[in-house]
């Protein structure tokens, strides 16, 4: 095991069901490349529905989320495909990445030459995935366990790529950010245009047909934006 799954194991736990969430993610995941930024790989579900029920079954009276961790989202997969492609975007820099999930714009802050990469998530089982899937790319990223909105720990990029799916959560995330991006820090949202994507504070900077989860987002091919602030 990597000092990265030994760091991220070692996150507060909620589970009394599965005790080893690192044999949890691997069993019941694969690793594959993600489809719009195939230069990295996931340990990603095989049958998105089957393992949802599954975890929310088994995790649902703890009142853990739904395995976000196991699927490359719209949003992120725009995010990690425009880091790649303009790497001075987050080279040299202390880069945030919240709300990570499975780990991919991290992965892909790492992979462009930054020079320090936090992933931040609430999730313990995505803190998990987010250790192993940095070690099968060969990357360091720090794991960031907890609610981060409202803090400033000084970083020079914020990334966050599918935020946008609640309203609180949305709203709060945006008046967030532009906090960060107010005092200097540069801010780039991944959305595929949800319900709560505050449009009129922001401006698209690029657009992706991105492959995703039929059986998640009912398409193959989702339209995906990163944005900045105006």
């Amino acid at each position: 095991m990597s000092g990265a799954e030994e760091a991220a194991r070692a996150a507060p736990a909620h589970s009394d069901v599965i005790l080893d969430r690192v044999a949890f993610i691997r069993a019941e995941t694969r690793l594959r490349p993600a489809p719009h930024a195939p230069e990295i790989s996931l340990h990603v579900a095989d049958e998105a529905t089957e393992l949802w029920k599954r975890t929310e079954d088994e995790l649902g009276q703890m009142g853990l989320p739904p395995p976000f961790w196991a699927f490359a989202w719209a949003g992120g997969q725009a995010l990690a495909r425009y880091i790649l492609d303009h790497p001075e975007t987050v080279a040299g820099q202390r880069v945030l990445d919240f709300a990570s999930g499975s780990g991919l714009v991290a992965i892909a802050a790492a992979k462009a030459g930054a020079a320090r990469v936090e992933a931040n998530d609430i999730d313990p089982f995505a803190l998990d995935a987010i250790a192993v899937n940095a070690a099968a790319n060969g990357v360091a990223v720090e794991i960031v366990a907890g609610d981060v909105i409202g803090r400033d720990l000084g970083w020079d990029v914020a990334l966050a790529g599918d935020v946008s799916y609640e309203r609180d959560m949305a709203q709060a995330v945006t008046d967030w950010l532009d906090a960060l991006r107010r005092r200097g820090a540069r801010v780039l949202i991944g959305d595929p245009g949800r319900s709560y994507l505050a449009r009129e504070r922001l401006v698209q900077i690029a657009e992706y047909q991105v492959p995703v989860t039929r059986e998640l987002e009912d398409v193959e091919i989702k339209r995906s934006g990163v944005w900045r602030f105006r």
